[in-house]
């Protein structure tokens, strides 16, 4: 008896799973693949039907499958399989907006994921045009700056708010109109395996995750017309917590992985991991906090850049008023930065502007505030190489100049933010309780610019440095100003 009940018990469990895991060929709702028919309706149909049976995958086999906006349901995934594209409508009325305008929306709910070999086109190129066109006929207000519609207004690919349980899986996704994917205050996301490809318009963030928790952003390849990886927060009291990204390689017209420029609220316990960038236009790893927020507990290990314009980039700022930012417990190891003398990104179709020219290579930067310093900072085992020959006729700014380099507090963070620095290698300015550990700099010409710069330092420890400049014979690497308590040996 007991054996019979056991074996009914189990069952029941089994068939209860495989209804919670039935595949729903897309077939089955009318949904044609005809690259033609409009079927966000029958698309949409089809995820609230699955939903209400008590979830399962949404299967799209070989084809093009062209929509508007559809909105996911907790216990839904959208399959992809090889050779299938859910292609977004040229038309900007068929997309809806709450917060941003987007292909595939999710709010408040759960279990959810898109999955499998196949594409999500965003035809952003197209997109964006026709919403420039709508914008200059007057039949829709924007604020149109710089030439080009706001990013809101124009469709991302993916945006996902306020979700737990989210899985995205080896999907191609391509040419968005604005920034491609944004999952924001969610938990338990999972990004795996993913392969951005998008330079069709400006704004083209590769993976946007804004004030969210447990998230791992593992194998993926992001080709982007802006910053590849972000970690961004917008409101705040929230923050980004728990956050693994690992195993992932990154090109970028702007900075490979970056923290901000939103930074209205915290980020703590992060751990970037054995990634990759290439052929990028502004720093291999940012880590900013210039809105009244705060970024603590960080490290970056093993990070390999090739072909970008800046190794790294620490800020605090104050673009708000009485809201400056705080730094602290920093660990980069294991990084290795070639810096090219050309324009790192040229090529792309949306390049990353021309700085004044010509310009000195800028070095390395960790910049605070005077009255915000970045704390408790480790660097080791780190090796960039620059082109050197710097030129003291371009804008010369040297160590007897340092009360000139500006403050900037409100500025944009970025490391060219300056103008001029009186470094080749490293300049750090406003921090305290820094140690490096085994820092190799190599300049190819020599540079009129000793490769360190410590312009308010205080407790600073530098052990292994190897500065190799070519040409500079008895040249001193290291210039200290304004510094207390520095161990160089």
């Amino acid at each position: 008896m007991n054996i019979k009940r056991l074996s009914l018990i189990t069952l029941l469990v089994l068939s209860i799973f495989s209804a919670s895991a039935k595949d729903y060929p897309a077939s089955l709702f009318g949904i044609r693949s005809d690259g033609v028919t409009l079927n966000t309706r029958s698309i949409q149909f089809a995820i609230d039907y699955i939903a209400k049976q008590g979830g399962g995958r949404l299967v799209f086999y070989v084809g093009r499958y062209l929509t508007g906006s559809i909105h996911m349901r907790s216990n839904v995934t959208i399959q992809l399989n090889e050779g299938a594209i859910l292609v977004g409508s040229l038309n900007p009325f068929d997309y809806d907006k709450n917060g941003w305008t987007a292909l595939i929306f999710a709010r408040d709910v759960q279990n959810i994921g898109i999955t499998g070999l196949g594409v999500i086109e965003g035809q952003g190129r197209e997109l964006a045009f026709n919403v420039v066109d709508i914008i200059q006929k007057g039949l829709v207000k924007d604020g149109f700056r710089y030439d080009r519609p706001e990013a809101d207004a124009r469709a991302v690919l993916i945006y996902f708010f306020n979700c737990d349980d989210v899985t995205m899986r080896r999907t191609t996704i391509r040419n968005s109109a604005s920034w491609v994917q944004i999952y924001e205050q969610s938990r338990n996301v999972i990004l795996d395996s993913l392969h951005v490809d998008s330079k069709a318009y400006w704004n083209n963030d590769g993976i946007d995750v804004v004030d969210c928790e447990k998230v791992k952003i593992t194998n993926c390849f992001v080709d982007s017309d802006d910053d590849g990886i972000c970690i961004k927060s917008h409101t705040p009291g929230k923050r980004n917590d728990d956050i693994e990204i690992r195993n992932n390689t990154v090109r970028s017209s702007a900075n490979g992985i970056k923290f901000g420029t939103a930074t209205q609220g915290g980020f703590s316990n992060i751990r970037i991991i054995n990634n990759r960038v290439f052929d990028t236009y502004r720093s291999a790893i940012t880590l900013a906090a210039v809105d009244g927020g705060y970024v603590e507990n960080i490290l970056v290990d093993s990070l390999y850049a090739t072909t970008t314009g800046n190794a790294i980039f620490l800020r605090i700022g104050e673009r708000q008023a009485g809201r400056k930012g705080r730094m602290e417990n920093v660990t980069i190891s294991n990084l290795y930065c070639e810096v090219p003398l050309a324009k790192p990104d040229a090529g792309y179709e949306y390049e990353g502007p021309y700085e004044d020219m010509p310009r000195n290579i800028s070095p390395a930067g960790i910049v605070g505030l005077p009255d915000a310093t970045i704390n408790h900072l480790t660097l080791t085992n780190i090796t960039i190489k620059y082109p050197g020959g710097g030129n003291p006729l371009f804008a010369k700014r040297g160590t007897d100049e340092l009360s000139k380099v500006p403050e900037k507090a409100n500025g944009y963070p970025e490391f060219s933010m300056f103008g001029e620095l009186p470094a080749w290698g490293l300049y750090v300015r406003h921090a305290k309780n820094i140690k490096i550990n085994n820092l190799v700099l190599i300049a190819d010409k020599k540079d009129y610019r000793p490769a360190i710069v410590l312009d308010d330092v205080q407790d600073a420890t530098i052990t292994g440095l190897d500065a190799k400049e070519a040409g500079a014979k008895s040249k001193k690497p290291l210039h200290q100003s304004q510094s207390t308590n520095i161990s160089s040996r």
